[in-house]
């Protein structure tokens, strides 16, 4: 019983105060991270480096959200982003949001 009660509470905890990892799971499901990091350039940036170019932008989830389902080219060097069509609107918005709130 305290091995539960104590996975719940770390669990809980480790929700409320590592909001860079409330949809990496999404991220990884729909393929994002093979070629993205929180922190380091792989084929495209890093979130935090997308973050804090959008900073204050109050387009931004849209923006990114349409990026992430058509994908995009120039912004970040000759490699064009491909589109992910498996990625809903709902699912889209939620993943730049999280990008967004990555610092």
């Amino acid at each position: 019983m305290k091995k539960i009660i104590f996975t719940s509470l770390a669990f809980a905890v480790a929700s409320v105060s590592s909001p860079a990892w409330a949809d990496q799971a999404l991220a990884t499901s729909k393929n994002c991270m093979a070629c993205h990091t929180l922190d380091r350039k792989i084929v495209g940036p890093a979130y935090k480096d997308v973050a804090a170019k959008y900073a204050g932008d109050k387009s931004a989830v849209d923006t990114l959200a349409t990026k992430i389902q058509k994908g995009g080219s120039g912004v970040w060097g000759p490699v064009p982003m491909p589109a992910n069509m498996q990625v809903n609107d709902v699912e889209a918005k939620k993943l730049a949001a999280w990008i967004l709130g990555i610092k």
